[in-house]
């Protein structure tokens, strides 16, 4: 079949690859001038890594597992609020990769032909009929499919278009700082792997290693209007972290601006009634965006492509419609599960007063052996 993928993420970019590894008429489209992929460190789950696995896509990236740090919940000082065990969980159902953004992509897109991109290509509608999909960039057509795979990311302009009544986005009131930097030489500290939360602020800071030398954090904290730029908003994070674990504050000072990205934090408002329409399906953050708090973004979009790659082995175009379907009917009860959980680990991580302390001294009671069942459960699906 002729296949269009619209979206170069990381999502788009291994529907495309799974696809044309199928034998399907490939054609990813992407709307910037280069195929890479800009940012920090990111962390793809142990459902993300099987997903990978089923595409033959994990085995380049396997040597990035997360090797140190108990993780887990703590406070502002890194006084452990919920501790998990890390190594029993790897026992259990693996371990997360934690790597370079760029590197990452790099390594995903590195089977599918270059003849099979087109870049400088913003996709801005479909003109579906009864025989296909027309795609439509700049005003012209530019491609005649089967099927459609909308990996248009969080602002899909594709979604949109498939359900207009839908209310779309919906910003959290937060926003996300996202840094990397050199590992400083000889540094150990219980804090990797883990999230600190303050319970008078309601921010948050979290620090995983990535690789041998180098450090990816992040923090989650309340946007008032519009997001600052990278300088203003590392200031402001200085300013609210000044009395947290001195780390905290010598990361973030150490990191210049140039490297710091800076997001304001959006969902869905509602879920999608159906992640498939006709011959056109969605993928990714154009599915299901939901806050980073589990860290699953990208491993949802793994799973979405590696489930489209399945439904649609052997497809031919009369049959495409139906076999879409059975990927909505496998995927959306699962992603929209994962979207509503992160959604409230943002909630839970983000209140602060009396609601704050309660939720201190509760996640402080919690057994080790207990959380590290649930984050375990959480891995594994």
């Amino acid at each position: 079949m002729r296949i269009v993928v619209v979206g170069a993420g990381l999502g788009g970019v291994v529907a495309a690859v799974g696809l044309h590894r199928l034998g399907h008429e490939v054609t990813l489209f992407e709307r910037g001038a280069e195929l890479r992929e800009a940012g920090t460190g990111i962390v793809v789950m142990p459902n993300g890594l099987r997903a990978l696995d089923t595409l033959g896509l994990a085995e380049d990236i396997r040597g990035h597992v997360m090797r140190e740090g108990r993780g887990g919940l703590r406070d502002r000082h890194g006084r452990p609020l919920l501790i998990t065990d890390v190594a029993r969980v790897r026992e259990r159902i693996g371990i997360p990769v934690i790597i370079d953004r760029a590197r990452l992509h790099r390594a995903l897109r590195a089977p599918l032909p270059a003849e099979r991109v087109r870049t400088s290509t913003p996709v801005e509608r479909l003109e579906p009929d009864s025989t296909g999909v027309t795609v439509i960039a700049d005003g012209e057509p530019v491609a005649r499919a089967d099927v459609v795979i909308a990996a248009d990311g969080i602002g899909s302009r594709l979604r949109a278009q498939l359900f207009p009544g839908h209310p779309g986005l919906r910003r959290t009131g937060r926003m996300d700082l996202r840094g990397m930097l050199p590992r400083p030489p000889g540094l150990v500290t219980d804090l990797l792997t883990s999230q600190l939360v303050d319970r008078r602020t309601g921010a948050m800071f979290g620090l995983y290693p990535v690789g041998e030398d180098l450090l990816y954090w992040f923090t989650d904290s309340v946007l008032y209007g519009t997001p600052p730029d990278a300088a203003e908003a590392r200031r402001w994070m200085l300013s609210l972290t000044a009395d947290w674990h001195p780390l905290v504050a010598t990361l973030i000072e150490a990191t210049p601006p140039a490297d710091i990205y800076v997001d304001p934090i959006a969902r869905l408002a509602a879920p999608l009634p159906s992640f498939a329409v006709g011959r056109v399906a969605l993928l990714g953050d154009a599915a299901h965006a939901m806050p980073p708090d589990l860290g699953q973004g990208a491993s949802q979009a793994f799973e979405d492509a590696a489930a489209l790659t399945r439904h649609l082995t052997g497809a031919e175009p009369a049959d495409a419609a139906r076999r879409l379907l059975r990927y909505d009917a496998e995927r959306r009860p699962g992603a929209n599960r994962m979207m509503r959980a992160a959604s409230r680990q943002s909630w839970l991580t983000s209140r602060t007063g009396l609601a704050a302390s309660l939720r201190d001294a509760l996640l402080r009671a919690v057994p080790s052996r207990l959380a590290t069942r649930q984050l375990a459960a959480l891995w594994r699906v």
